[in-house]
Parts: structure tokens; C-alpha cells; sequence
């Protein structure tokens, strides 16, 4: 292992890296592993011995992979994975469940929606530019493998939202004002937008939200805490669309 083998990697925690050399790095034995029986393609694999096997294996000793992990407690191997291209257009997605995201920062959070979105078969999620990048070594963690099967797009949420509503897709949108979760009708499809963790959805989003949403506390008349977690809020109105289907 060479010392600009090193620098590769631990630049590869900046987006600006990960954007110029188009790759981004995973870490531990069953992600990586998923990774190889996934489409994304593994430029190389830095592992103790006996961990992987093949061209694109490289071992080397813990102390190496203690200098090479950009985790707190580094795993027995790393991964440099090829960033996907995917195109998206909306036209080839009617009928399909999807979310969007306004300006969610938290790298923690960004990962968790996507583990939400997995397990609830959401395969897409719009985000606008400012959103976390999935790429980020933490999301790629906290995604527990779901970056394999959930695809991000980023794209200018506004414009792009106002295209779905032209196309008479529906568009939820968490608002304090919305209607009750429980109580409202809500489709097989559509997109739920889900806003920034301080300042909600902005005004230029929620023009396009044609049903405005509220997941209730409990008991409503009760002085509870100011919000929700984003991730945590997600996980809900999404569960309670898809029990809507069964």
C-alpha cells in the first residue's frame, strides 16, 4: 500500500474528492460483499488477509487499515467504489411511491431514510442539491446496504415537483397545518416530501404539495416535544401508506 493509495482515501471524506475521482468508499466485510454481488463496480479492496479474495484485492496489515478507515473503529476492509451516472425521469416513474427530500443535511439522517425507504420498497428519492450527499462515508454506513437498491437524484426539487403536479401526480408534504396521517386519504403513489430539519419545507417546494399531511401526537391536546427527528417522521408516514395497500 503506497502513501498516495493513502491520501486517495482519506480525501475521499470531502464531496469535492469524491465528485473529481468519481468514487466513494465502503467499509466492512458484508457491505462490501453486497457491493461485489450488486452492478456497482469495486475499483479496489484493501482487507486483512483471508477476509476477500481476487485481482482487486489488496491485503494489507490492521495498523494499515487503522490509517485507512474513515470510521472511528476501522473494519477489517475498504472498499473504492465507482460512483453510478443514473438518469431520471419523471415519465418512467408513474404509478411508483416515491420521496423527496428538502434540504436534509444530517449525514445520520440522510442514511436512515434511506434504510426506511428500502424496507418499504421505495426505490427513488429526489433531493435537492443541498441535501446530504448519499456518497458521504457516513451515509454509506448508515444506509446499512439500502444504497445498493435506493437510488438518489439531485435536481432542482422545486422545478422538478412542479413537473409531477402538471402531471397530476400526488404530492404530501409534512406541515404542521395538514391534515391528520390517520384520518386523510392517501394513494399507492405519489411523492411525500420531507423538509429540512430546522426549517421544514420551504416556500418553493410546498407550492407544488397538493395534500398537506400531520402525523398527530399523542394525546393531541398535550404539550409534547416542538418536532419529530426527519428519519424518524419518514419511517411513519411511510408505514402508514403502505398499510394502507395491505
Amino acid at each position: 500500500m503506497t502513501k498516495a493509495e493513502i491520501q486517495l482515501v482519506r480525501s475521499l471524506n470531502d464531496k469535492r474528492a469524491r465528485t473529481e475521482e468519481g468514487l466513494f468508499v465502503a467499509e466492512g466485510e458484508k457491505l462490501i460483499g453486497e457491493i461485489r454481488s450488486s452492478q456497482l463496480r469495486i475499483r479496489k479492496i484493501f482487507a486483512l488477509e483471508g477476509v476477500f479474495e481476487g485481482r482487486e484485492v489488496e491485503t494489507v496489515t490492521r495498523k494499515d487499515m487503522e490509517r485507512l478507515s474513515l470510521l472511528k473503529t476501522p473494519s477489517n476492509s475498504l472498499a473504492l467504489v465507482e460512483i453510478p451516472h443514473r438518469a431520471f425521469r419523471m415519465e418512467d416513474h408513474r404509478g411508483e411511491l416515491m420521496i423527496a427530500l428538502d434540504d436534509v443535511q444530517n449525514p445520520g439522517n440522510l442514511g436512515t431514510i434511506m434504510r426506511v425507504a428500502d424496507w418499504f420498497g421505495i426505490h427513488h428519492i429526489l433531493a435537492s442539491p443541498s441535501t446530504a450527499d448519499c456518497f458521504n462515508p457516513k451515509v454509506v454506513q448508515a444506509t446499512m446496504g439500502a444504497i445498493l437498491r435506493v437510488e438518489i437524484h439531485y435536481l432542482p426539487l422545486a422545478e422538478t415537483l412542479a413537473k409531477a403536479s402538471k402531471m397530476e401526480i400526488p404530492i404530501y408534504g409534512t406541515f404542521l397545518e395538514g391534515e391528520n396521517i390517520y384520518h386523510t386519504e392517501l394513494s399507492g403513489e405519489g411523492i411525500i416530501v420531507m423538509g429540512n430539519e430546522g426549517r421544514g419545507i420551504s416556500p418553493d417546494t410546498a407550492l407544488s404539495v397538493s395534500r398537506k399531511i400531520l402525523i398527530p401526537n399523542y394525546p393531541e391536546d398535550c404539550r409534547t416535544t416542538e418536532s419529530l427527528n426527519v428519519a424518524m417522521a419518514t419511517g411513519i408516514v411511510c408505514a402508514e401508506f403502505r398499510r394502507r395497500l395491505l
